[in-house]
């Protein structure tokens, strides 16, 4: 029998968003903006409620821990898919390709979790309003917290690691703009049915489940609303939760979009990433400051903290 000369694939080439040739300079402009406006927006939200000791409540502590995400999120693809349009360099290391597959899992499922997590608080907020600040105290939620960010962790190892212990021999060009599963594990020289079984049920179980948990809590927050007498009541309950809502629904209707497809598109799965990592975490900011009078407070004390004194 002829031996088979394998070379072991050390860095990936990344081929970027199809059909984009000679639209280089317009997608560079539009994803630098894209980033420097998330960076700008969730660095401010940041800081206005580090520095205000009003916002130093439940909600917007899970808020801190959102524009985190976020930044985070739009971190891991954004700085590299600049390079590739502004100096052509398309190749990735093996490291830095493991890196944004766990990192993508792992910001991901956090923010789904802590979605989870606001909900839950917005639910004890608006039903149990008397007992609030003693359900939700400072060690509960720094638990809460803490739970999504490490059981994100374990998720995001276990993918990765079923990602990379495949062998890959063969080309290592990989069609898509970034590093995810389903694309490199495309490139491996062995069965595949495994990792892919296992990632379609995890970030379909995850999302899923965490939907459910929302849900209910909403179902819950309307059964109380409903029960009030109070128009006030009404509508410091739709304007507690009116933003989380907003957030929500932009999270988890590109969820859908790709998961619930039993013939993915590539057109519509770049689309659906480009939304939820570029365009989704530069909205937040805006979503959650819109109509909330405290944030408003919060920034314009921020600004003249900020501005010189005459």
């Amino acid at each position: 029998m002829g031996l088979v000369n394998h070379t072991v694939v050390t860095h990936f080439i990344l081929l970027g968003i199809p059909n984009a040739d000679g639209l280089q300079t317009i997608l560079f402009i539009t994803f630098l903006a894209f980033y420097l406006c998330t960076l700008l927006g969730n660095l401010t939200i940041f800081s206005a409620i580090l520095a205000d000791p009003r916002l130093h409540t439940p909600m917007y502590f899970f808020l801190c821990n959102l524009s985190l995400l976020d930044i985070g999120i739009s971190s891991i693809i954004i700085p590299k898919y600049l390079t590739i349009l502004w100096g052509q360099s398309r190749v990735i290391s093996l490291g830095g390709c493991m890196s944004q597959v766990f990192f993508g899992h792992f910001l991901g499922s956090t923010e789904c979790l802590l979605y989870t997590v606001m909900a839950y608080d917005r639910y004890v907020a608006i039903c149990h309003p008397l007992r609030y600040l003693l359900i939700m105290n400072r060690r509960v939620c720094a638990l809460l917290a803490a739970g999504t960010w490490i059981s994100s962790s374990f998720h995001a190892t276990i993918l990765t690691s079923l990602t990379f212990t495949l062998p890959y021999c063969g080309s290592n060009v990989v069609d898509y703009f970034f590093c995810d599963i389903f694309p490199v594990v495309k490139l491996a020289c062995a069965d595949t049915y495994i990792i892919e079984t296992v990632t379609l049920t995890d970030i379909g179980l995850v999302p899923m489940t965490c939907f459910l948990l929302i849900l209910a809590s909403y179902i819950r927050i309307i059964y109380s609303v409903l029960n009030m007498n109070s128009a006030e009541g009404w509508r410091k309950a739709a304007s507690t939760c009116a933003s989380h809502l907003v957030v929500v629904t932009l999270f988890f209707s590109p969820c859908a979009l790709i998961y619930t497809q039993p013939q993915r598109s590539k057109v519509l799965m770049i689309a659906v990433q480009i939304f939820g990592n570029a365009v989704t975490p530069m909205l937040n900011p805006a979503i959650y400051t819109l109509r909330n009078k405290e944030m408003k407070a919060a920034l314009k004390k921020l600004r003249g903290g900020l501005m010189p004194a005459h």
